[in-house]
């Protein structure tokens, strides 16, 4: 452990320079006084290593040394995949695993390269997950992952829909992070099927390692599994009116969905900018809300029940307003 932190002083003041006490102790996450301790240690190993006193001071390496013992570990090699999501790094587990890979990654990269590589990092973040959504509570996550990157089976107790708790052995294939919401694809009984991780209220590893399917390839399940989720999603077609107004509300409104549904809608609008068109709707009550959200600038046409039921609210919602 501390010879990976020695390192990783070492590495920081390589691509860093100048750099204090404190802030090596933050970015290491120890106490001032090791950093002092593992100053005195690389000193002695013969890093040249010195401090400027003063208030601008700190420690720093001798100009144009530097340090080949950049070699990077197999978990600091796979977490360089997540270098662009350190949120999804942090909960796998791979936050301090991440930092050290891209330390070393910095290191051995010519001057000009860091330069550009860190005003990369200074004017790009990437946020994952989506506005007005808390944060999972994901305590199997790690688990799961542990299990995905040894190839082992896995027994879990499953919150479904309807709050029904059930018990599946299954070979993880493969974890997915959609919209700041994490899923794992995996295979069960003969078929393969995605579970959401919050739901997972109970992890075993079976200790069994399986023999992963030839050919799966995760991203084209995914993408398969999310069309017929949104299939599932909206199985029913609204035949409506949309102002211009709401015409642009549509991707905020109706989602992906409804966003895919307006460009591939072969009408154009009518003399007063109203378009007619489909519009994929949830089943149910669900419909209701998420059409009302348009107020006055749609109209459904079809199907009729849907209609009378629309008008059924905005007469309920007349009769409390007044």
């Amino acid at each position: 452990m501390r010879a990976s932190r020695l390192l990783s002083v070492l590495l920081l003041l390589q691509n860093r320079g100048r750099m204090t006490a404190e802030e090596l102790a933050e970015e290491l996450e120890v106490s001032v006084r090791t950093v002092y301790r593992d100053i005195d240690a690389l000193s002695a190993s013969g890093v040249p290593v010195y401090a400027d006193r003063g208030r601008t001071g700190g420690y720093r390496l001798v100009d144009g040394y530097r340090t080949r013992l950049t070699g990077m570990t197999e978990e600091e090699a796979q977490s360089l995949s997540l270098a662009g999501l350190p949120v999804a790094a942090a909960e796998l587990g791979l936050g301090t695993v991440l930092a050290a890979a891209q330390l070393k990654l910095y290191a051995a990269l010519p001057q000009e390269l860091r330069d550009r590589a860190g005003r990369v990092a200074e004017r790009f973040y990437l946020d994952v997950p989506g506005w007005h959504r808390g944060i999972e509570s994901l305590p199997t996550l790690a688990a799961v992952a542990d299990a995905v990157w040894s190839s082992h089976r896995i027994r879990i107790r499953y919150e479904r829909w309807g709050q029904r708790v059930v018990e599946r052995d299954l070979e993880p294939l493969g974890l997915i992070l959609k919209a700041g919401n994490w899923y794992l694809a995996g295979r069960c009984e003969g078929s393969d099927r995605t579970y959401r991780i919050s739901r997972i209220q109970e992890l075993t590893d079976l200790g069994e390692e399986f023999e992963r399917p030839a050919g799966f390839d995760l991203a084209a399940y995914w993408q398969e599994w999310s069309e017929q989720f949104e299939r599932r999603m909206y199985p029913r077609v609204a035949v409506v009116r949309l102002s211009p107004r709401a015409q642009a509300l549509v991707p905020f409104y109706a989602g992906s969905v409804g966003a895919r549904a307006l460009r591939e809608c072969p009408n154009e609008p009518a003399a007063d900018g109203w378009l007619t068109m489909e519009l994929p709707v949830e089943p149910g009550e669900p419909a209701i809300g998420e059409l009302l959200r348009f107020g006055p600038h749609l109209e459904v046409l079809e199907p009729a029940d849907l209609r009378a039921q629309l008008a059924a609210a905005i007469e309920g919602m007349g009769a409390i307003y007044g």
